[in-house]
């Protein structure tokens, strides 16, 4: 049985106390301060429209360590084609409308709720939450969006309008967070798109004591978004 939340605090429960499927808790509420306590305890929110706030914490934890990332090479000609234009931060209410409205085989309803949206849009704003965009002109075209604690990426959800694009952006993303050092990259839970890339899954202590390292170093938004923006010209070379 999951724990339910106090809400007049922001405690959770150890995350050994989840159940088998990794929920851990219920109720509480999406406050920018609960949310980030969640996940600088590697718990997140995740539920549907008329469910209560779910939180979990799956045991085991489905990433990308930096060791196993794997560039498929069907895409550097289409980073060498140009063909996209990858920013970050630009757009972030944009992206995350398109992955709440964007269709997936087999699910029905969104999970990224209106209040989970605004939720994420505040932490943006807050410098928490962070967005990708993959644009051909000037057309937004693709895109994702995270979290970012320390040195450790948690992946939400992306999109596409074309064919690649989010795979674009995931890749140019990756690469620099790979490049600056990050301990890994937080995929949640198991998708065969993101096994391509070289997620897999490893046992809640480990991934709990990636995060722990990864919170050692304070994350520089300015700074990172600089090193983005210089590093792109490169990717695509």
């Amino acid at each position: 049985m999951a724990y339910r939340l106090n809400p007049n605090t922001l405690d959770f429960p150890p995350v050994q106390y989840s159940d088998e499927d990794g929920l851990l808790a219920v109720g509480g509420d999406l406050s920018e301060e609960r949310i980030k306590k969640a996940y600088n305890n590697g718990i997140f929110p995740w539920y549907s429209d008329y469910s209560p706030i779910l939180w979990w914490s799956p045991n085991p934890r489905f990433v990308i360590l930096p060791q196993n990332f794997k560039f498929s090479k069907s895409l550097r000609p289409i980073l060498r084609k140009r063909e996209f234009r990858v920013t970050i931060n630009t757009a972030f209410e944009r992206v995350i409308q398109h992955c709440k409205m964007n269709n997936r085989p087999n699910q029905h309803g969104t999970w990224i709720t209106t209040e989970m949206q605004q939720a994420f849009i505040n932490l943006h704003y807050e410098g928490f939450a962070h967005s990708i965009e993959v644009w051909r002109d000037d057309k937004l075209v693709g895109g994702l969006y995270g979290e970012i604690v320390g040195t450790c990426f948690f992946g939400e959800s992306m999109f596409a309008l074309e064919n690649n694009a989010s795979k674009v952006g995931f890749v140019v993303l990756i690469k620099n967070l790979l490049h600056y050092g990050f301990e890994m990259i937080d995929c949640q839970v198991f998708t065969e798109h993101l096994a391509r890339f070289g997620a897999d899954m490893i046992p809640r202590k480990d991934f709990i004591q990636r995060l722990e390292k990864g919170k050692e170093k304070p994350f520089d938004k300015a700074v990172f978004e600089k090193n983005f923006n210089d590093s792109v010209e490169f990717i695509f070379s």
